[in-house]
């Protein structure tokens, strides 16, 4: 049994750019998230191309999504992600505006969080086909709301906004080996 096994909590994560390199950004956000303590990646989604949502002037974002296991805490693993966000250039100019790197907690084990700073289930997740597409990847089958399988969201969006998949990654270890 691998060390990241062991850990008790279960995180989904939305991760994504649009400034360029969009690639690169995402390679390192997998990467610090990885190199966190507490924290090992089990699963990373193939990464999708989507035209924005919301502020609509600026170019296209390369979204993923991958799959936790950590002993921090939903509040802890929001503060490391700000600061991967601000170690990596992010600015908070224009709400929705482009990014070099965009962290969202999108689910954390089964549990609905409301604070100030954080809301979990991710409270926009089930509008976005670019959050639901990758994370369906990565965990097929789950069950968002009421009950409801995330196929079934995702069907619902057909259509409403384009999701391409920009590079297929088969399962492997896209961005090198991660360690914890």
């Amino acid at each position: 049994m691998d060390a990241g096994s062991q850990l008790r909590n279960i995180a989904y994560l939305s991760i994504g750019s649009n400034i360029d390199d969009r690639e690169e950004h995402l390679k390192q956000a997998v990467k610090r998230i990885g190199d966190l303590e507490l924290v090992s990646i089990d699963q990373v989604s193939s990464v999708y191309e989507t035209e924005p949502v919301g502020y609509t002037e600026q170019g296209p974002f390369l979204n993923m999504a991958i799959k936790i296991r950590t002993d921090l805490s939903a509040e802890s693993l929001l503060q490391k992600t700000q600061e991967i966000e601000n170690s990596g250039g992010r600015k908070r100019e224009i709400r929705w505006g482009p990014r070099t790197i965009d962290l969202d907690i999108l689910l954390f084990n089964e549990e609905n969080i409301t604070l100030e700073q954080l809301t979990v289930p991710h409270p926009r997740m089930l509008e976005r086909a670019f959050v639901l597409i990758p994370l369906q990847e990565i965990a097929p089958g789950i069950e968002l709301s009421n009950g409801k399988p995330i196929e079934q969201y995702i069907e619902e969006l057909t259509g409403k906004e384009g999701v391409h998949k920009w590079k297929s990654f088969c399962g492997e270890d896209v961005f090198g080996h991660f360690e914890s």
